[in-house]
């Protein structure tokens, strides 16, 4: 099943002041971004964590709508989705499936729904 954290995305207003306050609060760098990425909607930057590999990420909504807009709306900024490294996808996503949980799936990538990570939406990840 889950291996280790992957990633976090947190949900901001407003990726300038969030990226001011993490680096200058909580001594992160930002490796790359912010970067908008109009398909989902929202604008990115990446904060390391350590070499290998795991980040958080902020993601600040591009306009109206979409996933980041839609829960900033609702619930504020905050932690958006936590991603969990799996070593299988298919078979982690079966698992769950055959467990109860309801699954999200968009394109390749998997999701857990919310309501089922009592409040938390999770994202699973294929991670050797």
């Amino acid at each position: 099943m889950a291996k280790w954290i992957d990633h976090i995305v947190l949900r901001v207003n407003d990726s300038g002041e969030s990226i001011k306050d993490y680096e200058t609060k909580l001594g992160m760098k930002v490796s790359k971004g912010p970067d908008a990425i109009p398909s989902m909607g929202m604008t990115r930057a990446i904060l390391p964590l350590g070499d290998d590999g795991r980040f958080i990420e902020l993601a600040e909504p591009l306009g109206e709508g979409g996933a980041i807009g839609g829960a900033l709306e609702r619930y504020g900024e905050g932690v958006h989705l936590v991603a969990l490294a799996v070593d299988n996808l298919a078979e982690a996503t079966a698992e769950m499936k055959a467990n109860g949980a309801r699954i999200i799936e968009a394109g390749t990538q998997v999701f857990i729904h919310p309501k089922d990570g009592h409040g938390v939406m999770y994202q699973l990840i294929e991670r050797e």
